[in-house]
C-alpha cells in the first residue's frame, strides 16, 4: 500500500480497532479505496480461495473483474 500500488484493501468485520484505524491512515495517504467486508476474517479467507483467516486484503490488478466499481457502489 505504501508504495502506490494498491487499489483497494479490504478490511475484514473482525479486525481490531487500532489495526482497522492504521491501515485507513495509510490508504488514505496512498489515496486507495477502503472497503469493510461484512464478514470476518475467515469468511473473507474462505471468499479469496484460501485455507487460512484473511484479516486484511489488497487488490493491487482487478484484472477484468468489476470490483472497483462494486467497492466504490456500496461505499456510497
Amino acid at each position: 500500500m505504501r508504495s502506490g500500488k494498491a487499489k483497494l484493501v479490504l478490511i475484514a468485520g473482525n479486525c481490531p480497532p487500532l489495526r482497522k484505524s492504521e491501515l485507513e491512515y495509510y490508504a488514505m495517504l496512498s489515496k486507495t479505496s477502503v472497503h469493510h467486508f461484512a464478514g470476518t476474517n475467515v469468511a473473507l479467507g474462505t471468499a479469496a480461495g484460501k485455507l487460512f483467516r484473511v484479516g486484511v486484503m489488497t487488490v493491487t490488478d482487478p484484472g477484468d473483474s468489476d470490483l472497483l466499481t462494486v467497492a466504490e457502489g456500496a461505499a456510497q
